[in-house]
């Protein structure tokens, strides 16, 4: 695409963004402006020189450790409209403005900065006023809230009884200044300003103590700094709207204790003053540089400081002294607050990570990654593999010197929290987080600060690899070394023993013991043991999310993917055999497996099965043994010939005579039980049962890429769907190679797609793809290392991806190049001529490119239809939803996860329910179906011919007889599913495939533009209609129930 070009559509997506985003201060200033009136009017109202004392907020004082906090209650010295909405930078949805409140000088003694007395007799004042806002006409409620979570700094939220119109959420924000209360060279960075901030009895420095007082006192001067800058400067204006956006879409940044909209703009106010960025660049440009500067300034190293008002300039033992106190220096113009003072190493890591991914975004995709660094989601769930919630209510005890010394109790316990973690993990870890939001708005200060640990912890931990996380055994320091074998059984506790390794080497150790199925486990067992030691907490009050879905793989009581090496030794066994045949006229050069079940992505790969043997193995039957096996294709490919027939029936009739000679050989030379059929030949060996497929040498010139696009329409479509299919699977087997967590990631979607009955509408090898799209795509988001992860990203992709305008290309090896892009589009676009005339004139809504697929031919050809696609998306939005709620707040409950798995019938317009024990795998039924509404119209009894295990009598015959009993592939729901779909074509049926036992059922909607009707048409009766569905599923059908009827069209 022409460089021009995308940068227009890029700015004119910016545009339009903004133009969505941004309000309109015409409608909303005389609201505002009278509001503010009111406000001032209210607090004008308070008598002066009444007493204040501390039983406005008893809690609140004594828990800050304050004393000596009784006033005389003066008026504010002004107020002043500050912040975004002074600038005109506000974004939506955020509808609020700041107010500032100037604190009068008499309220305060000389020395009421030290311990705590500032912040009680702030909260204090703050009391006062709001009482008298409550008995305002114009007030609607005021609410307590903190300054970016700073518990000792309350402010006020006012909302009006008069909402503006388009803005019915809007509210002031009352932040109290401090302009000119104390002496700033008491406040220095250096100073003790808490007396009970000591270290062996000598007074420890104060610096975020102090800084907390110093903001408010330079609150004004500061938000002054940022108007001046910003006034005139439209596109700079705009750039910090887009930054807000930009960093609220990431969870992990736009919090406490690292960004927020006013440090946004203090940052461009620097970037602008210091010369770096121009009135000539546009608002985009302004957000790469700033995004630029972020992520990679040197000038971090040695801290921001503004061009200094005054003549008091920093010197450089001063700025190296901020460097030293804190992690991050953005130091203002009056050369003495850290506005950046609450930003952690951590936090400010974090912002560097995300401003350089997003600066990948805008280089490698398509508009400039406007899509993915603008309106992508980056939150908690997405970002981290592993999510963890403390819940701490009443367990954290407290410092006893008060919750607030330097920095608050929370700030230090975050800190405790992330530093075992980094110590317990060491390199499992690329990055954690921890994050406690521990002030809300029903939060009351007349409550005090005890009751501040009612909100979680959240800890969100990025494993480093896969390797490196399901590493069993961790070696710690050689016995030798006393003092570091010493801390580390002192970390480790009972966990830690002394081992010899086979070099030689004796050192001590941890080992987490888990079986191969369960290695995604070992992390979560490393957090517990180490918040048990060290925080004394109880597994209850640890919430570990890793393996609340694994649920829905089991089979029985175990994951049956730990059967997997069993099978991958029986097919290198049999697919040797195949090599070595002799005594057939062309023999087999290649063997290539085509299910699911190798490439780890199957649902429930199929355990080996007793009968299915050489000899059958009497000591594995019992009560619950199948009568079923499903089978596994396998792709054979023959040595080169010139004498194949050319009509297509007669080289299948070939193959079937071929595939007859090869059964023959491995049942006479191999002893390898065989059947055959003229459409298929199974071989059983090691309790498994192969279905052979021959790829004619036709297909294998597709394989080699000899053919051009013309010759390509000769090859058969069984053929070309081998081939297809063998390509297919080489890709899947590869990417699970290098993304270990894909094929479980892939196994919970195929299990979300069935459960909720859209198997007839999403092949399993879409799903795939899909789930491919999710690892090859890691930007902005990072390469999942977790089942949650990735299964959630799985499900925003199905609800958020534009379907209808986009491809979904897969490129798995990262090789297309622009012409394959062009014919992909070319494509995709042929594909949509329709739809400008009619919506309804679409074949598939879902395009998938593949490599070996650039038509999207093979998997989504015909579905999902745009009605099934809208379904889809809605489902996986739905379950997106409440799987990120189940993440960030306090759901243990089993059901709540189960939920997500539980498909709601109500949504259907008829529901047929299925005898379980008729069904060929019952024990991959997740959860029983039942109906309690609608019209039941029929029941039927369960059929006496089949049953889907081996009777005690049949234990009890022959080999051979047990053998015959064994029901090879059968799928009586699927056969009952292409009968409905031949014979009731106003049915749209709906339904599991892995073993649900309801089908929905939907009225097919018929286009019908004219209205017209034959005058003998007659309506089908929709009871008798079930009644005909019930009687084709005779045996199987339990109960069929009438939920709505069909709409006459």
């Amino acid at each position: 695409m022409d460089p021009d070009a995308v940068a227009d559509s890029r700015i004119w997506k910016v545009y339009d963004l903004l133009k969505d985003i941004r309000i309109d201060y015409d409608s909303l200033s005389k609201p505002v402006d009278d509001f503010v009136s009111s406000i001032r009017e209210a607090v004008d109202g308070i008598p002066e020189d009444f007493k204040v004392t501390s039983e406005l907020a008893p809690s609140f004082v004594t828990d800050i450790g304050a004393d000596k906090v009784e006033f005389k209650f003066k008026k504010p010295n002004g107020f002043n409209l500050c912040g975004s909405y002074s600038i005109r930078c506000m974004a939506k949805p955020d509808a609020s403005a700041d107010l500032l409140v100037h604190l009068p000088k008499e309220c305060f003694y000389e020395k009421d900065y030290m311990n705590h007395r500032y912040h009680a007799k702030r909260c204090l004042y703050l009391c006062v006023l709001r009482k008298h806002l409550l008995s305002s006409s114009s007030v609607e409620k005021v609410e307590w809230s903190t300054l970016q979570n700073e518990a000792r700094k309350p402010i006020l939220v006012v909302f009006p009884v008069k909402k503006p119109d388009q803005f019915p959420g809007f509210s002031i924000r009352i932040i109290p200044s401090a302009t000119s209360l104390f002496n700033v060279a008491k406040l220095s960075m250096s100073r003790n300003n808490v007396r009970s901030v000591t270290a062996d009895g000598v007074p420890q420095p104060t610096p975020t103590y102090n800084s907390s007082i110093l903001e408010d006192m330079f609150l004004e001067e500061n938000c002054e700094l940022v108007e001046k800058t910003f006034t005139a400067w439209k596109e700079l204006g705009d750039a910090l709207i887009l930054l807000k956006i930009w960093a609220r879409q990431r969870s992990s940044i736009y919090v406490h204790d690292c960004l927020n909209g006013f440090l946004i703009s203090v940052i461009l106010s620097y970037l602008a003053t210091q010369g770096k960025i121009s009135k000539s660049l546009n608002a985009l440009d302004i957000v790469r540089m700033t995004l630029g500067f972020i992520a990679s300034s040197k000038l971090w190293e040695r801290g921001l400081f503004f061009p200094p008002q005054s003549e008091n300039r920093v010197s450089k033992e001063e700025k190296l002294e901020f460097r030293e106190l804190f992690p991050v220096v953005i130091c203002d113009s009056s050369t003495l607050v850290n506005l950046a003072f609450r930003m952690t190493s951590v936090g400010f890591q974090e912002l560097q990570d995300e401003a350089s991914s997003t600066l990948k975004c805008m280089e490698k995709f398509k508009d400039g990654g406007f899509e993915e660094v603008f309106m992508t989601k980056v939150d908690y769930p997405v970002k981290y593999d592993h999510c963890i919630r403390l819940n701490l209510k009443g367990k954290t005890a407290k410092s006893t010197s008060g919750f607030c010394l330097d920095k608050e109790c929370w700030r230090t316990y975050e800190q405790k929290v992330h530093s075992l973690l980094q110590q317990g993990l060491g390199d499992r870890a690329k990055a954690i987080r921890v994050v406690w939001r521990n002030t809300n708005q029903d939060w009351h200060v007349e409550s005090g600060l005890s009751v501040l640990d009612r909100e979680p912890l959240f800890v969100g931990i990025s494993i480093s690899s896969i390797e490196k996380a399901f590493r069993t055994v961790d070696i710690g320091p050689d016995a030798e070394n006393k003092i570091e074998a010493l801390k580390y059984r002192k970390f480790w506790g009972e966990k830690s023993e002394l081992r010899r390794f086979k070099d030689g080497r004796i050192a001590e150790s941890t080992v987490w013991v888990t079986q191969q199925w369960t290695k995604h486990l070992i992390v979560k067992q490393i957090v517990e043991h180490i918040f048990k030691r060290h925080l004394s907490l109880s597994s209850d009050d640890i919430v570990q999310l890793v393996d609340q879905l694994d649920f829905s793989l089991i089979y029985g009581d175990k994951d049956p993917i730990s059967t997997s090496g069993n099978l991958l030794q029986a097919y290198e066994v049999f697919s040797k055999c195949l090599r070595e045949i002799e005594g057939i006229p062309l023999k087999v050069s290649n063997v290539q497996p085509l299910d699911s079940a190798f490439r780890f992505t199957s649902v429930f790969p199929p355990e080996p099965h007793p009968v299915a043997r050489e000899k059958v193995d009497a000591r594995r039957l019992h009560k619950l043994t199948p009568s079923c096996i499903p089978t596994m294709e396998v792709m054979i490919q023959l040595e080169g010939s010139g004498n194949w027939p050319m009509g297509d029936l007669a080289i299948e009739k070939t193959k079937s005579a071929f595939l007859i000679q090869i059964a023959e050989s491995l049942q006479s030379v191999e002893r390898i039980p065989c059947t055959a059929t003229e459409d298929n030949v199974d071989a059983f060996m090691g309790g498994y049962a192969f279905r052979l497929r021959i790829l004619h040498e036709r297909g294998l010139n597709l394989v080699k890429g000899e053919f051009g696009v013309d010759q390509q329409k000769h090859v058969s479509p069984a053929d070309k769907m081998l081939f297809i299919r063998s390509q297919h699977a080489s890709m899947i087997n590869g990417l699970q190679g290098r993304f270990p967590t894909y094929a479980p990631v892939a196994r919970l979607a195929k299990r979300w797609v069935s459960t909720h009955l859209f198997s007839g509408c999403l092949a399993e090898e879409a799903i795939e793809l899909l789930v491919a799209h999710v690892f090859l795509t890691p930007l902005p988001l990072g390469v999942p290392c977790s089942r949650i992860k990735g299964f959630l990203r799985f499900l925003r992709l199905l609800a958020d991806y534009d379907w209808m305008f986009n491809p979904l290309v897969v490129d798995i090896n990262n090789d297309f190049g622009r012409n394959d892009e062009k014919e992909i589009n070319d494509n995709f676009m042929s594909s949509r001529k329709g739809y400008e005339e009619d919506r309804q004139n679409i074949t598939s809504a879902m395009f998938l490119a593949a490599p070996y697929d650039k038509a999207s031919e093979a998997w989504t050809s015909t579905s999902p239809t745009l009605p099934e696609q809208k379904r889809l998306a809605a489902y996986a939005r739905s379950s997106a939803n409440v799987l990120s709620k189940l993440i960030l707040q306090e759901h243990n409950d089993s059901v709540q996860w189960e939920c997500l798995f539980r498909t709601p019938l109500n949504n259907y317009d008829a529901v047929l329910l299925l005898h379980r024990d008729k069904l060929p795998y019952p024990r991959r039924l997740l959860f029983p179906s039942e109906l309690k509404q609608g019209k039941h119209v029929a029941r039927g009894k369960a059929s006496t011919a089949f049953n889907p295990f081996l009777l005690p009598g049949d234990l009890k015959r022959s080999h051979e007889e047990l053998k015959n009993k064994l029901m090879v592939d059968f799928e009586p729901t699927k056969c009952f599913m292409s009968g409905l779909q031949e014979d009731f074509g106003t049915l749209k049926p709906w339904y599991d495939h892995f073993g649900g036992d309801a089908i929905g059922l939907t009225w097919n909607k018929h286009n019908s533009k004219k209205r017209e009707r034959e005058e003998d048409e007659v309506e089908i009766n929709p009871v008798d209609m079930l009644k005909a569905v019930g009687k084709m599923g005779k045996g199987l059908v339990r109960d069929i129930y009438l939920l709505k009827s069909p709409r006459l069209g």
